[in-house]
C-alpha cells in the first residue's frame, strides 16, 4: 500500500492543502543539502557567494513556498468580498528580490565584467528552493544535479574554448618607426587581426589607432593583459608610445 506521506513529501504529486510536520523535515533538509551541494561548489572557488550564502537563499525561497502553502485554503473568494488572495505573488516577489542582490554581486572594472555565473547561481539556487518548498522534491533533485553538473563540468569545458577578445591598440612612431603596412604584418604575425586602423600625424611623430581582434586558445590565454606580438613591437626602434585596451 502507499504511503501517502511518501508520495506528497518525496514525490511531489501533490501540494496538501496541510502541510505535516513530514512534508515539512523532508522539504526544508532536501532544500539544505541541494543548497550546500551547490554552495560548496561556489565557496571551493573563493566566490563571494559561497556556501552560507547559497544555502540561506535556497532555504528563503523555501521557506516562502511553505509558508505560501499555509492560506492556500484561504485563497478562493466570495461574490461580496473584495479581497483576493494572490499567492503567486510571493515566489515572484522572492525571484524579483534575488534578481537585486544579484545585480549587486555584478561588478563591472574597465571592460571586465566579473559576478555573472555567481548572480546567476543565486537566481537558480533560488527556482531550487522554491521546488522543495512547493513540494516538487523530484524536479529539485533533478535541478539541484543539473546545475551542479554545469558549474562542476563546464568549466573545464571552458578552459579549451576559443575566446574572441576585441581590443584597442594606439602606437605613437617617429620618423624611422614602423608604418601602417609593416605594423600589420607584425600584428599579423601574432594572430591578431585589425578591424579598422585611424592615423593622424603632427609635430613629427604619427600616432596610429587600431581596433583589433585576437582568438585566445585555451581560453586561460586571455587573462594576459598585452599580447606577446603587442610588447614585442613597443621594443621596436622609432615606437614612443603603446597602449593595449581590452574593449569587450
Amino acid at each position: 500500500m502507499a504511503n501517502p506521506f511518501i508520495s506528497s513529501a518525496l514525490l511531489g504529486t501533490a501540494m496538501p492543502l496541510q502541510l505535516t510536520w513530514q512534508d515539512l523535515v523532508v522539504r526544508l533538509v532536501c532544500t539544505l543539502i541541494a543548497g550546500a551541494i551547490i554552495g560548496y561548489d561556489r565557496g571551493e572557488r573563493g566566490k563571494a557567494a559561497g556556501l552560507r550564502t547559497t544555502i540561506l537563499v535556497c532555504l528563503a525561497a523555501s521557506v516562502a513556498m511553505l509558508q505560501m502553502n499555509y492560506p492556500l485554503t484561504l485563497s478562493g473568494k466570495a461574490s461580496d468580498s473584495f479581497i483576493t488572495n494572490d499567492l503567486m505573488r510571493l515566489p515572484l516577489g522572492i525571484l524579483t528580490g534575488v534578481g537585486f542582490i544579484g545585480g549587486g554581486a555584478i561588478l563591472r572594472r574597465g571592460s571586465l565584467v566579473i559576478g555573472v555565473t555567481t548572480a546567476a547561481t543565486l537566481w537558480y539556487v533560488t527556482v531550487i528552493g522554491l521546488c522543495f518548498g512547493g513540494g516538487q522534491v523530484l524536479l529539485g533533485w533533478a535541478a539541484t544535479a543539473i546545475g551542479f553538473l554545469v558549474l562542476r563540468g563546464l568549466r573545464r569545458l571552458e578552459s579549451y574554448m576559443a575566446v574572441e577578445q576585441h581590443a584597442r591598440l594606439q602606437i605613437t612612431v617617429d620618423e624611422t618607426g614602423p608604418g601602417e603596412q609593416e605594423i600589420r604584418d607584425w600584428l599579423a604575425k601574432g594572430a591578431i587581426r585589425v578591424r579598422n586602423i585611424d592615423l593622424a600625424s603632427g609635430g613629427g611623430s604619427r600616432t596610429y589607432t587600431l581596433n583589433v581582434l585576437k582568438v585566445h586558445e585555451p581560453r586561460a590565454a586571455s587573462a594576459c593583459a598585452m599580447p606577446a606580438a603587442v610588447e614585442r613591437l613597443s621594443r621596436r626602434p622609432g615606437v614612443r608610445a603603446l597602449a593595449w585596451q581590452v574593449t569587450d
